[in-house]
């Protein structure tokens, strides 16, 4: 009678009371998985400045490449965009008249632009370094030059153009410097290939640096790796581990010899621009020419830098993934599992 008697609550009664009465639930947290490796050890900072070594070396045979090869493609274009015609003094010949009508005779081809007598006081200083100053050019028999201004795309016919000369003017010797311009080109092809012959080099030193780098990291943490694969853990997941911990590695130290290699070069560019004429930049203008590496050669420092953090993770993750084969091919053989715990 008593239950019956108990009045019952009404529907909004029910409503309002529903919320407080259901119990709350619990969040559940997910504990954040630890890294296999750590973060920072001895092996790591030791193979990030070994990276940065390479990255340097790598970066800097690039730019020194670059520099040389913009260097010879330069002095190619001036010597090939003249041509000289040398007359030798004779006894009873009009040297003036000569190099007037070597001249007329030389720009009546095509592909010839301009021409220009280069008179004795220019002469004079051409001889200068050598013969001092004060040189009067009527003691001493020096040649006199006449310099051809010639189209690069479509220049003349040199061998009609000496054939030529030498039938209306015997003194007149015609030197299209082509002698010149096959030893800059070969020059350019050699520093190619030295460099080229430099980068590998220096990309197989890093790749085995990260091979005996990830196996020292596998041999100190082989335990977890095996309970890990053991209790099915994939092959790629132990790898991408490896990888991400070895990215970071490789993008620090490319990134710190790749920096140091475009500062060196922007400060001795810097350094040359500043000290113009001036014996010690007229010296290394000489031996090396101008240290502008360019746009391209900056941007070609840059791809290097990736390359070598690309190298660097792709080699540690072989490096495991073949790690991990040869744990399953020792475990799958019972003669070479002792030692080992059991699986």
């Amino acid at each position: 009678m008593n239950e019956i008697s108990r009045p019952r609550p009404t529907q909004k009664q029910n409503k309002d009371q529903a919320p407080a009465a259901q119990p709350k639930r619990a969040e559940m947290r997910v504990r954040p998985m630890g890294p296999i490796l750590p973060p920072s050890n001895i092996q790591g900072n030791a193979l990030m400045v070994v990276i940065a070594i390479m990255s340097f070396l790598a970066c800097l045979t690039l730019g020194a490449v670059s520099m040389v090869r913009s260097t010879a493609s330069s002095w190619e274009s001036q010597i090939s965009r003249e041509i000289t015609i040398q007359i030798k003094p004779q006894d009873g010949l009009d040297m003036e008249a000569a190099l007037t009508k070597a001249r007329d005779l030389a720009l009546t081809f095509v592909g010839t632009k301009d021409g220009k007598i280069m008179d004795d006081a220019a002469t004079a200083r051409l001889l200068e370094p050598w013969l001092g100053a004060g040189l009067d050019l009527k003691e001493l028999p020096v040649p006199r030059l006449v310099i051809i201004t010639i189209d690069e795309d479509n220049p003349p016919d040199f061998a009609g153009m000496r054939d030529l000369l030498r039938n209306e003017v015997p003194q007149a010797f015609l030197d299209d410097h082509r002698t010149w311009v096959d030893r800059l080109v070969s020059m350019a092809r050699t520093t190619v290939l030295i460099g080229t012959g430099v980068l590998v080099l220096v990309f197989t030193a890093m790749i085995l640096t990260v091979v005996f780098a990830t196996r020292g990291a596998l041999s100190g943490n082989r335990h977890i790796v095996e309970v890990l694969h053991f209790v099915g853990a994939e092959s790629g997941f132990v790898a991408t581990e490896f990888q991400k911990h070895f990215l970071k590695i490789s993008l620090k130290g490319s990134a710190a010899g790749g920096v140091l290699a475009a500062l060196l070069f922007a400060t001795a560019n810097l350094w040359q621009s500043r000290s113009l004429a001036t014996p010690e930049s007229d010296q290394a203008t000489a031996l090396f020419g101008t240290f502008t590496i360019g746009f391209s050669g900056y941007l070609g420092i840059l791809a290097t830098m990736i390359v070598i953090a690309l190298l660097t993770t792709l080699t540690a993750r072989f490096t495991v993934m073949r790690t991990i084969d040869e744990i399953d091919l020792i475990r799958s053989d019972p003669a070479r599992s002792d030692g080992l715990p059991s699986s």
